[in-house]
């Protein structure tokens, strides 16, 4: 039998026919080759007998080509923070701030008021001192790196004390005593799964004792017979040892929400008020940040952090302090915080007004969608999450829109459209959770509903 994979045309026949010989307009010689060569391993790959159409194959390839691989996706999936989607989308202003120092030159390490050289840590430490009461603080490229940071400059080489209940995994595998051991710190564990005390610490202290570290369970919650030491307790007992506290608070929260009906989470005030020698936490979680790193605390524990050589190594660019500083600015203003910063933004919204714009993107839909789809459209009473290791066991009632039939085709071709829509699948049907949609977007959000249904499912 002729193997099938001889018919193929060869890359220079496929250049020189009509169609794909006027794609060179659009693409360099060598991209289009490329191109031309990926389709063909595709037909010997997949069906060689079959008859391909060759200038629409290559064509689909240029188009993802010319598509970044890193691009902005409508988050429906009713998760604020959610960490495959980029966390917490930017405020305005932090993006007015990238800009500004982006297009050109910046003070970045600059002293414009004696002309010498400055440091690029000084554009956040003020604000950041203001906000959580802190001596000082630093800023690293996230949060992991900052108690890296923290535990190799306080405790390389000696030990340091955790509760066998808060040696979590803090996502993507890596893990606290992982961590801990790359930082150089030696791990002693002290306490049960569900149960330390104040004594479990105090008879594990010795003259190797560096630190106790506190690490807040902020991704998942422990009910029942449970019991752990308060940060305070530990603070009091470590400087009486003449040792620090290290008190990992992970969501970087900086007010309190009580007023959106979410409690429970410590802001960073409350640790530094606590009397921890530093603080850790992350800028792109419920901070509302970039990415970033932030360690406050005492003003000798932050000078020993910024001498230590890998902090060189995890320092942020200025585009991350441009839009870091102008994140936290916004909180000398909780209301305009909570009405300007997505995330807080997202968390605040009211289920009326949820209500509201579901109702209204169902009338879109009914309009701009074929008549027969087979797929039956409804507003429906949700609950959506905090998400990125923040509030774990709260639920947020929330509104989505629910396709009723062929759920799992419709998903796809919401993912894959342009622009992506992420939504959820339960109980058959696809839901888009418009508390991570911002209004901003719904009309976005009903055209690439549209063309899902339009694609038929």
């Amino acid at each position: 039998m002729t193997d099938p994979r001889r018919n193929l045309p060869s890359v220079g026949a496929l250049l020189e026919t009509p169609g794909i010989a006027r794609l060179a307009q659009r693409a360099p010689r060598p991209v289009l080759v490329a191109a031309v060569r990926e389709v063909l391993e595709r037909a010997r790959r997949d069906d060689p007998g079959e008859t391909a159409d060759w200038c629409a194959s290559v064509t689909a390839v240029l188009d993802a080509l010319d598509r970044a691989s890193l691009h902005a996706v409508l988050n429906g999936t009713g998760v604020v923070l959610h960490t495959n989607l980029g966390r917490a989308p930017l405020a305005d202003t932090a993006l007015t701030a990238i800009t500004a120092v982006a297009a050109g030159y910046s003070n970045l390490e600059l002293d414009l008021e004696s002309g010498e050289r400055g440091s690029r840590q000084v554009h956040c430490a003020a604000i950041l001192r203001e906000l959580t009461g802190a001596e000082d603080a630093l800023v690293v490229n996230n949060g992991a790196s900052a108690l890296v940071l923290a535990l190799n400059t306080l405790a390389d080489g000696r030990d340091c004390i955790v509760s066998r209940g808060e040696l979590v995994e803090i996502g993507g595998s890596f893990r606290i005593p992982d961590i801990m051991a790359r930082s150089g710190a030696r791990l002693v564990e002290v306490g049960t799964t569900n149960r330390t005390h104040l004594d479990d610490y105090r008879r594990a202290l010795g003259p190797g004792t560096a630190a106790i570290v506190k690490v807040h369970r902020s991704n998942f919650s422990m009910d029942g017979f449970v019991a752990d030491v308060p940060a305070a307790a530990l603070a009091e007992l470590a400087h009486a040892h003449h040792s620090a506290l290290i008190h990992d608070l992970g969501s970087g929260l900086l007010m309190s929400l009580a007023a959106v009906g979410l409690t429970g989470e410590p802001t960073a005030a409350d640790a530094v008020r606590g009397g921890a020698t530093l603080v850790t936490m992350s800028g792109d979680k419920l901070l509302g940040g970039p990415q970033a790193g932030i360690a406050v605390g005492t003003r000798s524990a932050i000078a020993a952090l910024r001498t230590n050589p890998l902090a060189r190594a995890l320092r942020v660019d200025k585009m991350t302090l441009a839009a870091l500083a102008a994140t936290l600015a916004l909180y000398r203003e909780p209301e305009r915080a909570l009405r300007e910063i997505p995330v807080l933004a997202q968390l605040a919204t009211s289920v009326a007004d949820l209500r509201g714009r579901a109702a209204r993107l169902v009338r879109a839909l009914e309009v701009r969608r074929p008549a027969e789809t087979g797929v039956v459209i409804a507003v429906v009473e949700t609950e959506a999450s905090v998400g990125g290791g923040a509030f774990p066991a709260a639920r947020i009632p929330s509104v989505a829109v629910a396709f009723t039939g062929g759920a799992t085709t419709l998903e796809r071709r919401l993912r894959l459209g342009s622009p992506s829509v992420l939504a959820r699948i339960a109980d058959g049907r696809v839901l888009i959770d418009l508390r991570t949609v911002a209004p901003r977007d719904d009309d976005l959000l009903a055209t690439a509903v549209a063309a899902a249904l339009t694609g038929g499912v």
